[in-house]
């Protein structure tokens, strides 16, 4: 299965400071209308919001619910729009627990109070950076930004720091996908980590040396492979999950520390009005389980983010990956972000 051929893009949805706002209007994150049955009190339910799509987890929420005899009733959506859901719902929400494809939307949700703190087995199972540092969400997939490169241009000449395909040799040779979230959560990350200044710079760079635009990471991978362009900025997980592996394409890793070496994450995090709710404890112990994580590893070609799992076949471990040191959480300003693409004309 490769992932995501649909992946929602977050252009126009309300995101960043908006989201903080709107939630802590709505008072998202109070108490429960209703206090949640006691276990034995009648069938066990549970309501989850997820950002991330039916044919991924899908099947992952079947074993649980087998396994557990909790009934998941699950609604589908873009992460940013769930999140909006949310912000309307207020405390009134029927969401227990919620999913999300990325840490910004956790991030946001998580500064306006939306989550209870999560117990010790889930917290503690996945350390830092790839969770979040006040105990209220949890990552649990890793997403490696890499540069796809067709295998007739040597490895050596492929930059490291992706901010370097603004030089003139590169024009008309890289692919990017603006409108994708990880590509805007990416530049997003630049912001955070060396200022507004850089990213305008790297994008205003891309445009003048005619990058070429696609409007998904799988039209890019596409585009590497048959030689259409030499380079394409994407997730790793369009070659590791893949069903056949692109033939004329390599991936190269990020430069240590730097942006381009971003790893994001997806999470989870418990609703503040299900504090209380021992399925929605369960369900994020099942997430963080070995066996979940060794189906996303399988499954979805994701770095599992807990001790002991092996990552995808093929791919270099995520410790030697040395994602950049920032807070996962402060990747929540996609409004900045897409209002900066959209004054460089990229949006």
């Amino acid at each position: 299965m490769t992932p995501s051929t649909t992946r929602p893009t977050r252009r126009g949805v309300l995101t960043g400071t908006v989201l903080a706002a709107a939630l802590l209007v709505a008072g998202c994150g109070g108490a429960p209308a209703d206090p949640a049955p006691a276990a034995g009190d009648g069938p066990r339910t549970l309501t989850l919001y997820s950002g991330r799509e039916e044919d991924l987890v899908g099947p992952l929420l079947a074993q649980f619910q087998q396994q557990s005899g909790i009934t998941v009733d699950t609604r589908y959506g873009s992460t940013t729009e769930l999140a909006a859901q949310l912000a309307e719902e207020g405390a009134a929400t029927p969401a227990q627990v919620f999913l999300s494809q990325d840490a910004g939307a956790l991030g946001a949700l998580a500064g306006a109070g939306a989550f209870a703190p999560l117990p010790e087995e889930v917290r503690g199972a996945v350390t830092a950076p790839y969770t979040a540092t006040d105990g209220t969400w949890t990552g649990l997939t890793g997403r490696v930004r890499v540069a796809a490169y067709n295998t007739r241009v040597p490895e050596a000449e492929v930059p490291a720091d992706v901010t370097e395909l603004t030089d003139p040799r590169w024009r008309g040779r890289v692919g990017i996908a603006p409108t994708n979230a990880s590509f805007q959560a990416f530049v997003t990350a630049l912001r955070v980590q060396e200022g507004d200044d850089a990213a305008r710079a790297f994008l205003e760079g891309l445009r003048a040396n005619e990058v070429q635009v696609f409007p998904r990471n799988t039209a890019i991978l596409e585009a590497v492979d048959s030689g259409v362009v030499d380079v394409g900025l994407i997730n790793h997980y369009y070659v590791a999950a893949a069903e056949t592996p692109p033939a004329n394409t390599a991936l190269k890793f990020g430069a240590p520390g730097t942006a381009s070496a971003l790893v994001n994450v997806t999470g989870a995090g418990v609703l503040a009005g299900a504090a209380e709710s021992t399925e929605a404890r369960e369900l994020l112990r099942f997430l963080v389980s070995p066996q979940a994580q060794e189906y996303f590893a399988r499954e979805t070609g994701e770095y599992p983010l807990v001790a002991g799992v092996a990552g995808p076949a093929g791919m270099p471990a995520l410790a030697d990956l040395r994602a950049p040191r920032l807070d996962l959480a402060d990747l929540e300003d996609l409004d900045g972000t897409t209002q900066l693409m959209t004054q460089v004309g990229l949006l």
